[in-house]
């Protein structure tokens, strides 16, 4: 009886850890376990981040925002992951005209869009997208996560990826960064 119990919660722990998060199954994501992070909060305290210590950030405040900025400086373009985290006042609403208007900016930005859905982020609704195109000389891709906070706030989570190598790997990575944020409740 005792290896039965044993089996069983062995089980329902293995299922626990493989549990993926809706933005981690629409890119089809495996786990990435990063090392030597830490805690960054932003200008106004209002959220935090973990990332890695040998990265480049930056913090900019306004009167309607307040931004995390960072990048991994230490690898070429091609092969780094650029995050830009922002917490803004204004109210979203994901309806037919939100979402055109997040595909016209995308075109207007030379990007194609090649994925978008509505999930839940960080336990909040949320709307995605993946959107493809070049700057310069280089591909790259851009996902896009708007986060409907509360009635009053919103937040914009931005990974830009550049070049071709290990693109898929690197967004997963992105993600896996973003959803370790936490937001103050306010």
């Amino acid at each position: 009886m005792k290896h039965i119990i044993l089996a069983i919660v062995t089980i329902l722990l293995l299922f626990s850890c493989q549990q993926k998060t809706d933005l981690q199954k629409e890119c089809n994501c495996k786990e990435i376990f990063i090392k030597n992070l830490e805690d960054v909060t932003d200008a106004k305290n209002i959220f935090s981040i973990q990332l890695p210590k040998n990265w480049k950030k930056n913090l900019y405040t306004d009167n309607t925002q307040t931004s995390i900025y960072a990048a991994d400086t230490i690898k070429q373009l091609t092969e780094s992951i650029l995050l830009d985290v922002n917490f803004i006042k204004n109210k979203i609403t994901f309806n037919d005209i939100f979402k055109l208007k997040i595909e016209q900016e995308s075109l207007s930005k030379k990007l194609i869009q090649k994925k978008a859905k509505e999930i839940i982020f960080l336990n909040k609704p949320s709307y995605y997208t993946i959107a493809i195109g070049k700057k310069g000389n280089f591909k790259y891709q851009v996902l896009q996560i708007f986060t409907k906070v509360n009635n009053q706030n919103s937040l914009l989570t931005t990974a830009q990826i550049y070049g071709d190598s290990l693109v898929e790997n690197r967004i997963c990575k992105a993600i896996t960064l973003l959803e370790k944020m936490k937001i103050q409740q306010k």
